[in-house]
Formats: C-alpha cells, structure tokens, sequence
C-alpha cells in the first residue's frame, strides 16, 4: 500500500489510534477534520467491508471444497459463519444516514471521539482473527476438529456484529 501524504501530521506510534486506523487506510486522512468526517467515515465503512468481504469469500471456497468433499453435513454448520460474516458485511455497507453523516448530525466530544476509534479499529483488527479462524477450518478439514474451528468461526464472526452494535450504542446515546 502506498502511504498518501498526511496533511494533519504523521501519527505513527503504535499507542495512538489514529495511527493504527491509518496503518489499516491508504490515504486515511483527516479523520478528525470536521470538513472530512463524512468522507473519512465513508472510506472507513469500505474499508471494513472489503476486509470482510474478502474472509466471507475464503469461507464461501470452504463451502464449495466441503462439498467436492462430500462431506455436507458440514456445509451448514459453516454457512452458520457466513451468514453473520455476511449480515455484518451488508449492515456496514448499507449502514443508515445516521450512521454515514454521524458527524453532521451528532455533536461528539474527544473522549466519545477516541471511543468511536477504538470501535473502528477493533472491527479492523478483528478481521485478522476471522482470517485465522478460517485457516483453522481449513486446516482442520478432514479432521475431528472441523466442528469445533467452525463453531469458533462463527464465534468470531458474531463478535464483529456485536462491535458493530457497540459502536452503534455509543452514536445512538449522544
């Protein structure tokens, strides 16, 4: 990824979490410039859906190897994951106007501020352990542990909905 010029400061250090988001963000700038909330939101929400969208399509190849497996009984315990990978990747694609223009029509302070950033960055770093609950299926696959990497799958997957709705609450209370 190439790095776009930040015109509001380099924020690299590992505790701040404007650093991390960007680390994350080609070209992510100007979060917290009022005049680039909408758009920096936007490209955040895109950002998080392509993430997942990417692991849904690895779960969806699973599904597909299960079968020339002939091992369906499988194939739905594993659609139980990509049902809410999917449920999450359409609530934050299609996320209301409320939650697209949140900072024209909710007035934040610093500390709700930080708190939506950290919401932001659990849900991109959630897809790192989504990945790795895939590639435990996979791995597993074949084996007695299949059930379980798919039960802890679709755990994961659950999670990144309930950070979606946390950070839902937290715009809903203001």
């Amino acid at each position: 990824m190439s790095e776009q010029p930040d015109p509001l400061g380099k924020v690299t250090e590992d505790k701040d979490l404007l650093g991390k988001i960007r680390g994350f963000l080609s070209g992510f700038i100007g979060y917290f410039d009022r005049d680039r909330r909408r758009e920096a939101d936007m490209l955040l929400r895109e950002t998080v859906a392509q993430r997942y969208e990417e692991q849904w399509e690895r779960i969806s190849s699973l599904q597909r190897d299960l079968i020339k497996a002939s091992q369906l009984e499988h194939v739905d315990d594993l659609e139980a994951a990509a049902i809410k990978l999917r449920a999450f990747i359409d609530r934050v694609k299609g996320a209301s106007h409320g939650y697209a223009g949140l900072f024209d029509h909710v007035r934040i302070n610093s500390d709700e501020l930080k708190q939506l950033y950290a919401y932001d960055l659990a849900l991109l770093e959630n897809v790192e352990r989504i990945s790795h609950a895939i590639d435990n299926v996979s791995s597993s696959m074949g084996s007695d542990g299949l059930p379980a990497a798919m039960r802890h799958l679709e755990t994961v997957s659950q999670e990144a909905i309930d950070a979606f709705n946390r950070r839902d609450e937290l715009l809903l209370s203001q």
